[in-house]
């Protein structure tokens, strides 16, 4: 049998403590190692192939792509308008760079998106509807998986946090967009309960906000930790050792970080967003406000019954993005584009 030999282009594990670093490792190891019989997959290589899937927007991803006789795939990890509230550039150098994110996007041949809510996003940009397609992330239940109360125990102490305290896990750059302020607001509000960001400034001081940022990172209130960026091989046991995991953020397009709590059944706690409500199955808690925020913590904190059914919750959503499930899709979909191209 043939093999089709796909270049994964990328250098999305090069700046620490970004989802798309996650996301892009957890699928070319499930491509390389689960459909070996399939597909020959190399990364970053000069030599021609059949399908290039890019996995970063970089200028000479875009070269190799028009010049490529193959197949182009370009995975969307994120919209031209999910860069307000990310980084802080001159209005004119944004609206360049949007531009530049949607001419690559139309250079590829097939678009890969991990949430089906923004596919109209993309046709509003100009993008033929036909050409994306919904294929989800997924984390290894060999790498995120729920601990043993010791191990938990271990990590809360290199942490500084009490063994009995109630914890709230943020997890994401420190950026305006991923609502660290409201994090810190609602901490304020429960001074009795412990808070925890994993995080930190990827984009430098270009970040949104970077000056108000951090100055609360150096200077947070006495129940909140900021922990930094954490590699991604300990992040197991940043998930472990808290007790839900809150995300105040206000743009996403699928946290890899949800995914990875989910695996040790932790409790999810979101802003009302329209795009978790077809790829989290109305699994989860949600609130539009601190208020809201607060109180939901506390009925987590404070009700046994009510924590117990979010964290089976958490466990049915880990179940539908499994490895089993997503390797068939992308199986799927590499052997439907080669065979329309007689590859």
């Amino acid at each position: 049998m043939h093999k089709i030999r796909i270049n994964m282009l990328s250098n999305a594990d090069k700046v620490r403590g970004q989802g798309v670093g996650s996301a892009y490792l957890e699928q070319v190891a499930l491509v390389k190692n689960e459909l070996s019989d399939y597909f020959d997959v190399v990364i970053n290589d000069s030599k021609p192939a059949d399908i290039i899937h890019c996995h970063t927007i970089l200028p000479q991803y875009l070269m190799k792509m028009k010049r490529n006789k193959g197949i182009n795939v370009a995975y969307v990890h994120f919209l031209p308008d999910t860069l307000d509230g990310s980084i802080q550039l001159p209005h004119s150098a944004l609206t360049v760079f949007k531009k530049y994110i949607t001419h690559f996007y139309n250079t590829a041949d097939y678009l890969i998106v991990v949430n089906p809510i923004f596919i109209k996003d993309l046709v509003r940009f100009g993008i033929d509807e036909h050409k994306i397609k919904y294929i989800p992330n997924f984390v290894s239940k060999e790498t995120f998986y729920k601990q043993e109360k010791e191990h938990i125990q271990q990590t809360r102490s290199q942490y500084h946090i009490d063994e009995n305290a109630f914890v709230v896990l943020g997890v994401g750059q420190v950026q305006t967009r991923k609502g660290v302020k409201d994090f810190i607001e609602v901490a304020k509000k429960l001074p009795d309960i412990t808070f925890v960001w994993a995080g930190g400034f990827s984009f430098g001081k270009i970040t949104d906000g970077y000056e108000e940022l951090k100055e609360i990172y150096e200077n947070p209130p006495h129940n909140v930790h900021f922990i930094g960026i954490v590699p991604r091989e300990s992040m197991n046991d940043i998930y472990n050792m808290a007790d839900i995991l809150f995300m105040p953020s206000y743009n996403e397009l699928f946290p890899m970080s949800i995914l990875e709590a989910i695996n040790s059944q932790k409790p999810l706690l979101l802003r009302n967003l329209e795009l978790y409500q077809d790829i989290l199955f109305q699994k989860y808690l949600v609130a539009d406000d601190n208020e809201g925020f607060i109180k939901n913590i506390l009925k987590l904190k404070n009700d046994p019954q009510f924590y117990s059914q979010y964290q089976n919750y958490s466990y049915d959503i880990s179940q539908y993005y499994s490895k089993e499930h997503v390797k068939e899709m992308w199986k799927e979909f590499y052997l439907d584009i080669a065979k329309k191209k007689n590859l």
